[in-house]
């Protein structure tokens, strides 16, 4: 049996094939062919690795993040429409900041997190 041409590049050429999106956080994860043992090849998401955070001592002013303090009632998808004009985006926002869940980021009001540079208007949203 002929090997399996990977995902990516079978699919490269051709435009919108990608199995995620531009706009995913999985768009750029690597896919994976698991074989199973009659042979059929699974393709999958290989996990996704995020971003490191700055040590807790560390300097968090960066021209690539700006500060949002969270207000009573704002949720995740509330600050991707805000900041990114694409409520989907808020996984940008949970990968800026320390959480496991994307309900932190937005739990308690008066918190300051982070947003990640590169939304629309360059004006941090303000």
């Amino acid at each position: 049996m002929a090997g399996i041409e990977p995902y990516e590049s079978a699919l490269d050429e051709i435009p919108g094939s990608h199995p995620y999106p531009r706009s995913s956080r999985y768009h750029d994860a690597e896919i994976g062919v698991h074989m199973q043992p009659d042979g059929t090849p699974v393709r999958y998401a290989k996990r996704r690795l995020l971003p490191p955070l700055p040590d807790p001592g560390e300097d968090t002013t960066h021209e690539d993040t700006a500060p949002h303090t969270v207000s009573s009632g704002e949720r995740p998808d509330h600050l991707g429409r805000r900041y990114f004009g694409d409520p989907a985006q808020w996984w940008r926002i949970a990968d800026a900041n320390p959480v496991l869940d994307p309900r932190e980021l937005t739990a308690e009001p008066g918190e300051e997190i982070d947003i990640p540079g590169g939304f629309p208007g360059g004006g941090h949203g303000r």
